[in-house]
C-alpha cells in the first residue's frame, strides 16, 4: 500500500502534462518559423549579403586629362603608376601588422598610424592610401606577403608627369591629395578622403575639368581575402584635356631670359588677353607633389627666402618704379597739364620745403623728353600738380589696385594709394607732399606684374583693357566658362576714355625710349619696340647699385611691339636686378624669339630679327637726257645694295609686319641701300636696258623688289 502511494505522488496532473506538451510543440513551431524565413522568405537577401563578403570593390581610379599648349604640344602628361591601399573590411587584427607593413614598403611607422588616424571617419569599405607610386620590390612585397597581410591591395593609377627644371610650374600648378581642412570647405563637398586635386595654377582652377570621373572592379577574394577572380568593373571616365593660351616657345624663351635672377616675366596679347607666357622664379618641382612630398622638402620650400611656391607674376606686389610715369603721363595730358609743362631739372628738385633727387641733371624737358629720359624732376612737378586722387583716379581706371581677373588662383590686387585709402588704412590724413614719390611709382603705390604689364599695354591699345587669361575659352564650356568669370574677381575687359593727342604722345615717348632713352641699349633693327623701364628703391634700400644685394632696387621693364595698338606685351621684373635697363634687354630677347617665330610662320626667312640681312651686288647702266632731246653719255656702275628693312616709326602704329596691320592700321616695310662703287663703264650700249628706275635695274633685265631704293654717291 505504501509504494502504490508513493507512486500517486510522483505522477504529474493530466493538466499540467498537457501544458508541457503545448509549450514544447509551440517552441518546435517557433524554431521552424523562424527557419523558414530565414531560408526561404530571407533566402535572397543572404545570398546577396554572402556573395558581398566574397566581392571586394576596388577602385578604378579616372586619369586627369592632358594640358596643351596653343598649338597642341604636350605640356603636361600621366604615366602608369602603382599605389598600395589598406583595406579595412578584413578581420584581421590591422594594428599588429602595422611595424611589418611600414618596415616592408619603407614607411614611417608614426606616419603611417597617423595616416590611419585621418581615415578613422571614412567608412570602413573605402580603401585607405598608404603609400603612392611603389617601387618593384615594394610590389613583390606585398605580394610574398598576402596570406599574412590580406588588407594590402594594389591599385593601378595614373600619375602626373611634368616637364623638368621648374619649366612653367607657377602656370600650371601641381596636384596632391585633399586634405582634411579642404574637405570641411563647402566648394570640395564631393570629394573623399585620398582624393587627388589640383593645388595650384591651372591644376587647380580647372581641376573640375581634368580629374574625370573613378570608377569600380568588382574582385572575388576567397577566406583569406586573396583574389580569384573578377566579375564586372565600371569604366572610369578620363578627365578631358585642357588647351592653353602659352606658346611653348616663347615661354622657353622667356625661362631662358630670366636665367636665375628672382623675379617674373609675363608676355601676354593685349588685343585679348591671351597669355603667351608666364615665368616666376625661383620656381620648383611639381613632379615632388605628383607623389607626396616628404615633410623635409616641403619645410625647405616654405622657409626659403626666396619664395619658391610664390607666383610672382600676380603675387609679388612691389613699387613700379619708373614705369609708373606712363601712368603719370597718362593723368596729366588728359587733365590738361602735362602739354605745355616746361621743368629745369638740376639733379633734382625743391617741392613742399624737401628737395628730391633725380640721378641726372637733364635740363629743361618737355613731357615728349621726359618719357623717353625717365626724369624724375619732371614727374615730381606733374605730381605736385595734379595731387594723390587725381593720380589714383586714372591710375585706378587703368587696373592699378585691382586684380585682373586672370584664370588663377590667389592672384593679389597691389596698393593704389589715396586719401581715404590712407585714412581707411592707417585712420591718418594724407599729405601733399606724399604724392611727389608716388609720382615717380615709390612711397605706397605697389603693382603686381601682370597688372602693370596690362596698364601699359592698355594705354598703348588706345584704352582697351582686357582681362588676362591662360586657357582657351574655345575650349571651355560655356557654363564652366561663365562660372570663372563670376567667381574669379577682376576689373575684366573695359574701355578707358584716353584723347588722341594722349595716346600719340605717350606712345611716342615709350618708342623713343628704346632708341635715344633709358632702354637705347635694347633697341631691336627692323621692328617697332617700345617700352618704359623701371628702377624701383626697395624698403631699407638706398642709391647701392650692387646687382643682386638686398638693398639693390629692383628692375622693371614693359615693352610692346608695335608701339600703338600692339600685338604682345612684355613685362619683366628682377627683383634686385639694379637698372630696369638690364630688365629691357630681357624683354628684347623674348620679343626677338616672338618677331622671328612670326616671320618664319610667314615665310619670310630673310628677315631674323637678330640677323643682319647680307649686302646684294648688282650692275646697272643708264644714261639721262639732255637739252633738245639728246640723249647723254651712257653711265654704268657696280652697287652693293644692303637691305635694312624697318618700319614706318613715327606714328605708324601698325602690325610688325607687312601687310598684318593691328585694329585695321597697316605697316610698310622701307629700305636703305647703299651705293659702295658707281662708275662710268666705257663701251655700253648708249640706251638703257629696263624702263625702270635705273637703279633698279639688274643685269639689264630683272628690277629689283621695290623695296630696295638705291642712292648713288
Amino acid at each position: 500500500m505504501a509504494f502504490d502511494r508513493v507512486n500517486r505522488e510522483e505522477k504529474l496532473p493530466a493538466l499540467k502534462l498537457t501544458v508541457v506538451q503545448y509549450g514544447i510543440l509551440l517552441m518546435m513551431l517557433v524554431l521552424i518559423g523562424g527557419l523558414w524565413r530565414l531560408q526561404v522568405l530571407g533566402g535572397d537577401n543572404w545570398r546577396v549579403l554572402a556573395e558581398q563578403n566574397r566581392i571586394r570593390k576596388v577602385p578604378v581610379l579616372a586619369a586627369r586629362g592632358k594640358l596643351l599648349d596653343r598649338e597642341g604640344r604636350l605640356l603636361v602628361d600621366n604615366y602608369p603608376s602603382v599605389s598600395c591601399f589598406l583595406l579595412r573590411e578584413q578581420t584581421h587584427n590591422i594594428d599588429a601588422d602595422l611595424p611589418l607593413i611600414a618596415k616592408g614598403l619603407n614607411l614611417d611607422l608614426e606616419q603611417l598610424r597617423n595616416t590611419l588616424h585621418r581615415f578613422r571617419l571614412a567608412p570602413g569599405y573605402q580603401p585607405i592610401p598608404i603609400k603612392q607610386d611603389i617601387s618593384p620590390d615594394e610590389q613583390a612585397f606585398i605580394e610574398a606577403h598576402r596570406n599574412e597581410l590580406p588588407e594590402l591591395e594594389t591599385i593601378d593609377e595614373e600619375r602626373r608627369l611634368y616637364p623638368r627644371d621648374g619649366f612653367a610650374s607657377h602656370l600650371i600648378g601641381y596636384v596632391g591629395e585633399v586634405s582634411e581642412e579642404m574637405l570641411n570647405n563647402p566648394a570640395y563637398a564631393y570629394y573623399e578622403p585620398g582624393d587627388v586635386v589640383g593645388m595650384a595654377g591651372v591644376e587647380k582652377t580647372y581641376d573640375e575639368l581634368l580629374r574625370g570621373q573613378d570608377g569600380s572592379m568588382d574582385v572575388v577574394v576567397d577566406s583569406h581575402g586573396r583574389e580569384v577572380g573578377r566579375r564586372g568593373i565600371q569604366l572610369a571616365t578620363p578627365g578631358k584635356d585642357l588647351k592653353l593660351t602659352v606658346d611653348n616657345d616663347i615661354q622657353r624663351a622667356a625661362e631662358l631670359a630670366l636665367g636665375d635672377a628672382n623675379g617674373a616675366v609675363v608676355v601676354m596679347d593685349p588685343r585679348n588677353g591671351e597669355i603667351l607666357a608666364l615665368v616666376s622664379h625661383p620656381s620648383f618641382d611639381p613632379n615632388a607633389f605628383a607623389v607626396r612630398i616628404g615633410r623635409s622638402d616641403w619645410n625647405k620650400l616654405v622657409t626659403d627666402p626666396n619664395h619658391p611656391l610664390m607666383n610672382k607674376a600676380i603675387q609679388d606686389q612691389l613699387a613700379p618704379g619708373s614705369t609708373f610715369k606712363i601712368i603719370m603721363s597718362v593723368a596729366g595730358l588728359q587733365e590738361g597739364v602735362a602739354q605745355n609743362m616746361r621743368v629745369n631739372c638740376a639733379h633734382g628738385g625743391s617741392f613742399f620745403g624737401h628737395f628730391f633727387k633725380c640721378d641726372k641733371a637733364h635740363g629743361v624737358l618737355s613731357i615728349e623728353q621726359a618719357i623717353p629720359l625717365s626724369c624724375d624732376t619732371f614727374f615730381y612737378a606733374v605730381a605736385e600738380r595734379l595731387g594723390i586722387d587725381t593720380i589714383a583716379k586714372y591710375a585706378t581706371q587703368l587696373g592699378i589696385g585691382s586684380k585682373t581677373g586672370i584664370d588663377l588662383p590667389n592672384e593679389m590686387a597691389g596698393i593704389m594709394p589715396s586719401t581715404q585709402w590712407k585714412m581707411k588704412t592707417f585712420h591718418e590724413k594724407w599729405y601733399a607732399g606724399e604724392a611727389i614719390s608716388v609720382g615717380i611709382g615709390q612711397g605706397a603705390v605697389a603693382v603686381t606684374p601682370l597688372q602693370l604689364v596690362r596698364a601699359l599695354s592698355g594705354i598703348a591699345s588706345d584704352g582697351h583693357m582686357v582681362r588676362p587669361h591662360v586657357a582657351d575659352p574655345a575650349q571651355l564650356p560655356a557654363e564652366f566658362r561663365q562660372a570663372v568669370l563670376d567667381t574669379i574677381p577682376g576689373s575684366g575687359v573695359k574701355e578707358v576714355s584716353l584723347d588722341s593727342s594722349t595716346w600719340m604722345t605717350v606712345t611716342e615717348g615709350m618708342a623713343a625710349a628704346t632708341t635715344t632713352g633709358t632702354a637705347a641699349a635694347s633697341h631691336l633693327d627692323g621692328i617697332d619696340f617700345a617700352g618704359k623701364t623701371g628702377t624701383a628703391q626697395v624698403v631699407g634700400g638706398g642709391d647701392t647699385h650692387t646687382k643682386g644685394g638686398a638693398r639693390t632696387p629692383n628692375a622693371w621693364f614693359v615693352g610692346m611691339v608695335p608701339r600703338r595698338n600692339p600685338e604682345i606685351a612684355v613685362v619683366v621684373l628682377q627683383e634686385h636686378g639694379d637698372w630696369g635697363a638690364g630688365s629691357a634687354k630681357l624683354a628684347a630677347q623674348v620679343i626677338t624669339a616672338y618677331v622671328n617665330k612670326k616671320r618664319k610662320q610667314d615665310g619670310n626667312l630673310m628677315l631674323q630679327a637678330d640677323k643682319t640681312p647680307k649686302p646684294v651686288e648688282m650692275g646697272a647702266v643708264w644714261s639721262s637726257d639732255q637739252p633738245g632731246g639728246k640723249t647723254g653719255a651712257v653711265q654704268g656702275g657696280r652697287f652693293v645694295v644692303a637691305e635694312n628693312p624697318e618700319p614706318a616709326l613715327a606714328g605708324s602704329g601698325g602690325s610688325i609686319f607687312p601687310d598684318r596691320g593691328a585694329r585695321g592700321r597697316e605697316d610698310t616695310l622701307g629700305a636703305k641701300a647703299l651705293v659702295l662703287t658707281a662708275g662710268l663703264m666705257p663701251g655700253m650700249n648708249p640706251r638703257p636696258t629696263s624702263d625702270q628706275n635705273p637703279v633698279e635695274a639688274r643685269d639689264g633685265a630683272v628690277g629689283l623688289p621695290e623695296r630696295f631704293r638705291g642712292v648713288i654717291r
